[in-house]
C-alpha cells in the first residue's frame, strides 16, 4: 500500500477542486511507500537511545552518513553531532543513510523521496541537511543520496526555500572542493563547538528573515566555517591554480577549528543497534596524533595530540554497561594513551570486554594485549606500512622489525593465534628492494610462529598509497596503477606456496579515483557531477577525460614547491614550509621526534 504526502499549508486555504488537484499534485511528488515506512520504523525500534520529539516543536536539522547503516552507525562522529544538536532546546536533528541496493530499488519504483529514520520525513523537508564526510569514494553516494531526497545537486540551483547544504568531517577538512558545486558550507575541523556556533548564527538569520546570500556571508564569519561560493579560483595556462580570490564579505583564510579541552565533550555511542559493522560501545579517549607519519593526514589534521582524563573515560565505561556491549576504545594510537593499563583493568573490572582501533607495536604493553584476548580478540592487527627499515624511514613511521616481533610474542603469549599486518605500496621513493622486503618480512614473522607450533593465519593488508593534502606527500606523484598492479602481482606471487600466508588488497582502480578526489581542484565537481548523470562511479574516468582534463595531471606530477593548492584559503595550523621541510627530510631518510610539550616545530601550538 502506498500513502502520499500532503503539504497542508499549500492547501488549506483552497476550495475544494483546486485542493483535490493539489491533493494528487503533492502525490505524485511525495509518493511514500508503506514498505520503506515499516522498515524504517522496525530499525528505530531495534535501537536504544535515539532521540524523538514531536512535530513543530523544533527545527528539523538531516545528519547524514554517505554509505549504508550498517557502516555509518560505526562513525563515532555522527553519535558525536547527533547528540550535540539534539541536546539543544531548538533542534531535532535526524538520521539519514545510504540506502541498501533493495530499499533503494523500492525507493525508486514507489518513487518514494528519502526518508528519515526517526519519523519518515522526506529529506527535501528539512531546512539543513548535513553530511558526516569521511572517504572520498562516499562523494559519489552523496549525490545519489541529494537524487533520491529530491534535492537539487547544484547549490546554485537551490532557491530561497531549498535546504542549505553542508558537510564536516576529515574529507571536508582537508580538500572542500571536489564537492563545492553541491555544498553551500563546509565545517573545517572538530564539529563540536564549530557547530553550536553554525546554528546560533542560523537561528538568528531566520528570525531576521534574511536572504540565502545574506545568511551564507554571516556564517562565513564565523572560525571553521567555509562557503565555497565566496571564493574565485582563477586557472593558470598549464592548468594549475593561479589565484584563490575571496570575494567581498569572505574571510581571506579559513582556520580550522580543534577543541582544546577533549574533557568538556565526552565521545561515546549515543544509539546502540546490533544491527553496525563493529557492534561495539565506542569510547573515545583521545584526538589528534604527534607520531609525524609523514603519509598521514589524520596526523596533521588532527593536531595536536591530546587525551582524555582517566575519570571522564571511566565515567563512560561505566555508564556503558547498562548495553552490555564490548567496549571500543577509539585513538589514533590506543597503546599510546598514557594510563592505557589501568584504562583495561578498569573495563575488565566492570565485567566488559574491550576491543581497540589501532595501536602501535612500539608502545603496545602487555597488559593491553592480555585484556584484548580476555576480551575474544583472535587475531591481533600491526601497522608496519612498510617492509624495509629505509622505507619506514622515508615515511618516520618509527618503529622496527624487534617491535613487531615483541608485539607477536605478546599476542601468541596470551592465546592470540591470527596475525594482520598493513602495508602500502607506491609509497615515495620505493624501489624493487623495499616490495622484497615486505616478503621476507612476512616470512620472517611467519618462521616466528610456526618455530612456536602456532598454525594460525597471517594475513598482508595491501592498499596502494594515496597522496594526501596537509602532508609532506602532498606534493608528490602517485605511482602508476600497472606498476602498483605489478608489485600486486610479485607479492601475490611470492607468498602463494605459504597456506598460512593470505594477501588481501585494496582495488588499484578505486585507489587512484580516490587519488583524484583527494587532491582534486574545483573543476573535479564538475566532473563528479557530469559523472552521476551518466550513471556514477563506474563513469567518473570515463568523464574526467570527457571533459578534456588529464588524469596524469591529478595523479602522476610532482608539483613544484610554491604551487597553489585548491586547500591553500584553508589554515589547519601547520605551517606549509613545515610540511616541505618534512618531504626534504624524508627524501634525506631523517627522521623527526613526535611531539613534545613545548614544541613549537609545525606551528599548530604556536597560535
Amino acid at each position: 500500500m502506498d500513502l502520499f504526502w500532503q503539504k497542508r499549508e499549500k492547501t488549506e486555504d483552497m476550495g475544494n477542486g483546486s485542493l483535490l488537484w493539489a491533493i494528487f499534485h503533492e502525490a505524485e511528488e511525495h509518493i511514500l511507500s508503506w514498505k520503506l515506512i515499516e522498515n524504517l520504523r522496525q530499525r528505530l525500534k531495534s535501537e536504544e537511545g535515539y532521540y524523538a520529539f514531536p512535530a513543530g516543536l523544533r527545527e528539523r536539522f538531516a545528519l547524514i552518513y554517505p554509505n549504508s547503516y550498517f557502516v555509518g552507525m560505526s562513525n563515532l562522529g555522527l553519535h558525536i553531532i547527533y547528540a550535540l544538536l539534539n541536546e539543544r532546546t531548538d533542534t531535532a536533528c535526524e538520521r539519514f543513510f545510504l540506502p541498501e541496493r533493495k530499499e533503494e530499488m523500492e525507493y525508486v519504483r514507489s518513487r518514494t523521496p528519502l526518508l528519515s529514520l526517526e519519523t519518515q520525513t522526506p529529506l527535501s523537508e528539512f531546512p539543513i541537511i548535513a553530511f558526516a564526510v569521511s572517504f572520498e569514494m562516499d562523494y559519489f553516494n552523496i549525490l545519489r543520496i541529494l537524487e533520491l531526497g529530491r534535492v537539487s545537486l547544484l547549490a546554485e540551483e537551490r532557491g530561497e526555500d531549498a535546504p542549505l547544504v553542508i558537510a564536516g568531517g576529515p574529507c571536508a577538512t582537508f580538500n572542500p572542493e571536489p564537492l563545492s558545486l553541491f555544498v553551500d558550507a563546509f565545517i573545517i575541523g572538530e564539529g563540536e563547538e564549530t557547530m553550536q556556533k553554525f546554528m546560533d548564527i542560523y537561528y538568528d538569520a531566520k528570525k531576521k528573515g534574511v536572504s540565502r546570500s545574506e545568511l551564507l556571508k554571516a556564517l562565513a564569519g564565523v572560525q571553521g566555517i567555509y562557503i565555497p561560493s565566496l571564493y574565485r579560483h582563477v586557472y593558470a595556462q598549464n592548468g594549475t591554480l593561479a589565484a584563490i580570490e575571496p570575494l567581498p564579505g569572505a574571510p581571506s583564510r579559513v582556520y580550522r577549528q580543534w577543541v582544546h579541552d577533549l574533557d568538556a565533550y565526552p565521545a561515546h555511542t549515543v544509539v546502540t543497534t546490533e544491527n553496525t559493522e563493529f557492534n561495539l560501545y565506542l569510547i573515545e579517549t583521545a584526538r589528534g596524533c604527534g607520531r609525524h607519519c609523514r603519509f598521514c593526514m589524520a596526523g596533521y589534521c588532527f593536531r595536536r595530540p591530546r587525551n582524555r582524563s582517566l575519570p571522564v573515560i571511566e565515567k563512560m565505561v561505566h555508564d556503558a554497561r547498562h548495553y552490555k556491549k564490548r567496549i571500543g576504545l577509539m585513538g589514533a594510537a590506543i597503546s599510546d594513551y598514557p594510563e592505557i593499563d589501568m584504562l583495561c583493568r578498569d573495563i575488565l573490572g566492570e565485567g566488559l570486554s574491550m576491543s581497540v582501533a589501532s595501536f602501535r607495536v612500539d608502545s603496545v604493553t602487555k597488559e593491553l594485549v592480555d585484556s584484548l584476548s580476555s576480551s575474544g580478540l583472535k587475531t591481533l592487527t600491526m601497522a608496519p606500512e612498510a617492509g624495509s627499515k629505509r622505507m619506514r624511514a622515508i615515511i618516520n613511521k618509527g618503529i622496527e622489525e624487534e617491535h613487531l616481533f615483541k608485539a607477536m610474542e605478546l599476542g601468541l603469549a596470551a592465546g592470540i593465534r591470527n596475525f594482520r599486518l598493513y602495508f602500502m605500496i607506491g609509497l615515495p621513493m620505493e624501489t624493487p628492494e623495499d616490495v622484497q622486503a615486505i616478503i621476507q618480512l612476512a616470512y620472517k614473522l611467519r618462521d616466528y610462529m610456526d618455530a612456536g607450533h602456532h598454525n594460525g593465519m597471517l594475513t598482508l593488508s595491501i592498499n596502494p598509497f594515496v597522496p594526501k593534502p596537509f602532508t609532506p606527500f602532498q606534493w608528490l606523484p602517485m605511482a602508476g596503477q600497472a606498476e602498483v598492479q605489478d608489485i600486486l602481482k610479485i607479492l601475490r606471487t611470492a607468498v602463494k606456496p605459504c597456506k598460512n600466508i593470505d594477501i588481501i588488497a585494496e582495488s588499484p582502480r578505486e585507489s587512484y579515483v580516490q587519488g583524484i578526489l583527494a587532491r582534486g581542484d574545483r573543476r573535479i565537481s564538475q566532473v563528479l557531477y557530469a559523472a552521476q548523470q551518466a550513471g556514477g562511479v563506474k563513469f567518473f574516468q570515463r568523464t574526467l577525460r570527457g571533459t578534456g582534463l588529464n588524469e596524469d595531471f591529478y595523479l602522476y606530477r610532482r608539483r613544484a614547491e610554491e604551487e597553489i593548492f585548491p586547500w591553500d584559503i584553508l589554515d589547519i595550523g601547520c605551517r606549509r614550509e613545515y610540511l616541505y621541510e618534512e618531504l626534504i627530510k624524508a627524501e634525506k631518510l631523517q627522521p623527526t621526534l613526535q611531539c613534545f610539550d613545548g614544541c613549537r616545530r609545525c606551528g599548530v601550538c604556536s597560535g
